[in-house]
């Protein structure tokens, strides 16, 4: 699976990546868990479709009725088409640099972090709506006078937001500034349980499939695989003993592409199939 580089790929060949832009995304086919290298922090305001993101330590989904701001970094987004047959967002990107020039103006405060997340959850509402048709209206202007309508639409997005939710808001935008990365072993025990291949885990963690596997041993003294399949095992074993899912339901969910692959590997580990279990 290759890797996207975000926003370069929306760029035209040679034009500079500028510190504030706008970009309408349109897309007429799934497209699950493709590798994206973020280089600047996103809006991404979803009007049509479904989001689902994996970060290094967590995992978020989002439908038309949410937005998102994401920081940059290495993660593995899945797009999901509506009814309507199509995924639309509207994606405004920011710089490092144009984010500390908004909380030195407006915030000019230092903010102690408890926890930093990739990601900020918004709400959409009747003045998100509004702020959107503006910038779409904006593409009909002149390119300076855009330029110079972006910079303030970009602060009255983050007052707005700021005003909605708060201290919670400004520590979240103090993160993105942070230079702190999460350790391997948060990652990967982020993950434990989801259906994640090992190869997009080592993505998650910036790492090539060979450097991950080689400091997963260092850590955990056993290899990634069989660390994962035991773990996920022992969790599956747990659902099915409980009584409340189906051997049928929960197989895909723990990394197996069928049925039969997770009977054969559960039955090896712990000495009988799991419909014996449910007998």
């Amino acid at each position: 699976m290759s890797i996207e580089n975000i926003p370069e790929i929306y760029l035209k060949k040679d034009e500079p990546i500028q510190d504030l832009f706008v970009y309408d995304f349109k897309m007429t086919n799934d497209v699950v868990k493709s590798k994206v290298n973020l280089s600047m922090n996103m809006f991404s305001f979803l009007q049509v479709g479904k989001k689902q993101v994996h970060f290094a330590d967590a995992s978020v989904i989002v439908n038309k009725e949410q937005s998102l701001l994401i920081r940059k970094g290495n993660w593995l987004w899945t797009e999901l088409l509506d009814n309507d047959d199509i995924y639309y967002c509207k994606l405004l990107f920011f710089s490092e640099v144009r984010l500390k020039a908004f909380l030195e103006k407006y915030v000019n405060k230092e903010k102690g972090l408890k926890d930093e997340i990739p990601f900020f959850v918004i709400e959409n509402d009747a003045y998100i709506a509004s702020y959107l048709d503006s910038l779409s209206k904006m593409s009909l202007m002149p390119s300076n006078f855009n330029d110079n309508l972006l910079s303030v639409k970009f602060e009255e997005i983050m007052l707005y937001l700021i005003t909605k939710y708060g201290e919670k808001f400004e520590l979240y935008l103090y993160s993105l500034i942070s230079k702190e990365s999460s350790p391997l072993k948060k990652t990967i025990e982020s993950h434990v349980y989801s259906n994640l291949k090992l190869e997009e885990i080592a993505f998650l963690c910036h790492m090539s499939l060979s450097t991950f596997k080689r400091n997963f041993i260092a850590e955990y003294k056993v290899s990634p695989g069989k660390w994962l399949q035991d773990k996920r095992l022992q969790r599956a074993k747990e659902l099915i003993e409980k009584g409340d899912l189906k051997v049928s339901d929960i197989y895909l969910d723990f990394g197996y592409s069928n049925l039969s692959n997770f009977s054969i590997a559960f039955k090896n580990k712990f000495g009988i199939s799991p419909t014996e279990i449910v007998k």
